[in-house]
């Protein structure tokens, strides 16, 4: 075949693709990708300051009268500093019992860090490090989170520093039963990659504000992982920067956020569209003495509106333990007044 008759086959497989491939944009591809790699990158680029690695040391004794010595075994985690005067949000089970607790942050230094105090019921806890002024995390507000936002997951999963892994938020309003037994509620369920290192690193959005602590994974599952809202973090921070420890109330049921229909809400004249719905009631607990029954949605305690599961443990929280309350349940087309008691959780 001469070089004429080449470049006429050659022109006629060119004409011939475009016209059957008309939409075909050389680089689109690429612009999509590059928009996704920018988003990613400019997240992690506020977020990782921030990303702090935690070792830990526990003593385990020996069986009594082994004649063995107490020895002590490392662990590894995560965290992420939430004030420029350094404290660190992590999770309790990484901390709780450390005979030991030191914390590398991202410009290599180490510091050896406070327990300021845990909270195994939300699987959170607060350590403090002493040093100059430390890059804070922006914390955002989970409340605005949505299904199949874009979510970055940083940690230091099985020693490897500041990783970045992308995926979307799942699902959200899911219970978690911390390792106290106790069910942590409104828990974001994402597939941004976790590994035991992640735990007590932040979850975080595209604008890089921290939305979750990430807590969790289930072993035989593929992508399913767990963080703690930031709206429950921030509440438990403030409590254990306080007073070390949350003295909560417990009135035994497992809940989650619930959209009010519309016309359940003009018919109450209700204030706010939301309230918290009943999924389960503990045996012997203080909501079934009341006669609260699954399928109830709970919109106020003691006059005091309730929008979602972080006001209801708020206010657990926060009232008198022992003292008799008022809960506000819509059970299907009625409104019920229920007296209730709140007693002290044991977890």
């Amino acid at each position: 075949m001469d070089d004429k008759v080449m470049d006429r086959y050659r022109a006629s497989a060119f004409q011939k693709n475009s016209e059957t491939e008309p939409n075909v944009m050389p680089g689109a591809g690429s612009e999509l990708l590059d928009a996704y790699s920018e988003a990613v990158i400019k997240a992690a680029e506020k977020a990782s300051p921030s990303v702090v690695n935690v070792d830990v040391k526990y003593v385990v004794k020996g069986r009594p009268g082994s004649g063995r010595s107490p020895v002590e075994h490392p662990g590894s985690a995560s965290g992420f500093i939430f004030t420029p005067d350094g404290f660190i949000l992590t999770n309790s089970h990484v901390v709780h019992g450390a005979s030991k607790i030191n914390v590398t942050v991202a410009d290599g230094n180490h510091f050896r860090a406070e327990l300021i105090g845990d909270d195994p019921g939300t699987d959170l806890a607060v350590i403090r490090i002493n040093g100059p002024t430390f890059v804070a995390a922006g914390l955002g507000d989970s409340q605005n989170v949505r299904v199949g936002q874009l979510v970055l997951a940083l940690g230091n999963p099985y020693g490897f520093q500041y990783s970045v892994t992308a995926g979307v938020v799942s699902a959200l309003g899911r219970s978690l039963r911390s390792q106290s037994g106790r069910l942590i509620d409104n828990v974001i369920q994402t597939d941004a990659a976790l590994n035991p290192g992640n735990s007590g690193g932040p979850l975080v959005s595209t604008n890089g504000d921290v939305i979750g602590v990430n807590t969790a994974i289930i072993a035989p599952a593929q992508g399913i992982c767990f963080a703690i809202g930031i709206n429950t973090a921030k509440f438990v921070a403030g409590r254990l920067i306080m007073d070390g420890k949350i003295r909560r109330g417990y009135i035994g049921i497992a809940g989650q956020t619930f959209q009010i229909r519309r016309r359940v809400v003009r018919y109450y004249n209700l204030k706010h569209e939301r309230g918290v719905m009943v999924m389960s009631t503990e045996d012997n607990s203080p909501s079934r003495e009341a006669g609260i029954m699954m399928g109830d949605i709970i919109i106020a305690f003691d006059n005091e509106p309730v929008k979602d599961i972080d006001d209801l443990q708020r206010m657990l929280a926060e009232k008198e333990i022992g003292v008799k309350g008022v809960a506000t349940v819509i059970r299907r087309t009625e409104m019920l007044h229920l007296e209730i008691t709140p007693i002290e959780a044991k977890f």
